[in-house]
């Protein structure tokens, strides 16, 4: 299992921002990568987190840049606090921490309701129109997030590395059917990019609150570490991943909603920028593509057991957790496949 920041580590951290005196800090969500904190303090409340090593700590002059247009634009958005020296993180025992203003609301796992996938499609256009035209040079991004080929290969290579582990005769005949089936989708490659969140699933969508109207009322985005330039058929495909999936990503059978794909669609053509017919077109495949992307990276570490988070409550090992993931992902993809036509009409394309 992945070692988690402790509570006494963090309240460390926050003598760097000034908040250490009088400050309640505990646990905050279940995020799969980085460790989150809620702090309450004299001065508000607060989300302190230790960020994972994948990202460079670079990436906050990214969060920076594009929040301040966030919040010049009137759309809620998570701020940095700046250390009391002025730095955007903190390092601590060699790893980055931050701290950053909490936005009022609450998220879910999976979504609601056709009205909700509405609010949260629209929140979703909002952040991109917000977002165009910013000029911000963004660093420290990871290589190849959405290098499919890539992330094919890293499927290869374990499966070729851990023949002897226990759970190869599980992976390995999934891995040849996804691999297979990754040689048929259409290159994309030639879709501009446009600046992006990175990772809009649900529960990075805030909403007002949990019951009646403001369960549909969705006020922007949160955890902005993969903020950057990014075509959008990932982008929304990667939304429609965790969207239109009631099962979530801990079941090893999904399901795709289309009525919820229906709403989505609607919401973001209410509120989002105007696309090129390229890039209307290429959302089609969109959420085929992030979903056997995903599956892909959730078998390979199946048997590397190196890099998701796990839930030790359900699971014997990371490796079973992950193997869950996969196959979830998968019969996503081969849903989304299926209902290619009906996605295609409520497109228009």
């Amino acid at each position: 299992m992945r070692e988690g920041a402790s509570i006494e580590q963090g309240r460390a951290v926050l003598r760097d921002y000034g908040l250490a005196d009088g400050a309640h800090v505990e646990p905050l969500g279940n995020g799969l990568i980085n460790d989150t904190f809620a702090v309450r303090s004299p001065e508000g409340d607060w989300v302190l987190q230790r960020v994972h090593t994948v990202f460079s700590p670079q990436i906050h002059h990214n969060i920076a840049a594009v929040t301040e247009r966030l919040a010049a634009e009137g759309i809620p958005t998570p701020r940095l606090r700046p250390t009391d020296d002025g730095a955007l993180w903190s390092e601590h025992d060699g790893r980055a921490w931050r701290v950053m203003t909490r936005m009022q609301g609450v998220t879910f796992d999976a979504m609601r309701s056709a009205g909700q996938a509405r609010a949260a499609a629209g929140a979703l256009g909002r952040f991109h129109c917000a977002l165009e035209g910013l000029e911000h040079d963004f660093v420290g991004l990871r290589a190849g997030v959405h290098d499919t080929p890539a992330h094919l290969q890293r499927l290869r290579d374990a499966v070729q590395q851990h023949r002897d582990h226990r759970l190869y005769d599980d992976v390995a005949p999934l891995a040849e059917a996804l691999l297979a089936k990754a040689d048929t989708l259409p290159n994309l490659e030639h879709i501009e990019a446009r600046i992006a969140h990175g990772d809009p699933k649900l529960n990075n969508v805030m909403f007002a609150g949990t019951q009646g109207p403001s369960a549909e009322d969705a006020l922007g985005l949160i955890d902005l570490d993969t903020v950057a330039p990014m075509p959008l058929h990932l982008e929304l495909g990667d939304a429609w991943r965790s969207w239109c999936n009631p099962k979530g990503e801990d079941e090893g059978q999904a399901q795709f909603d289309l009525d919820i794909f229906e709403a989505s669609v609607a919401g973001y053509r209410a509120a989002g920028p105007t696309l090129g017919a390229d890039e209307r077109a290429a959302l089609l495949y969109g959420v085929e593509v992030i979903a056997l992307e995903l599956a892909a990276r959730f078998l390979a570490d199946a048997l590397n057991e190196s890099y998701f988070g796990w839930n030790a409550e359900r699971f014997a090992s990371a490796g079973q957790h992950n193997l869950v993931r996969a196959r979830g992902q998968w019969s996503l993809h081969e849903a989304s496949v299926a209902l290619r036509a009906e996605r295609a009409r409520l497109l228009g394309v």
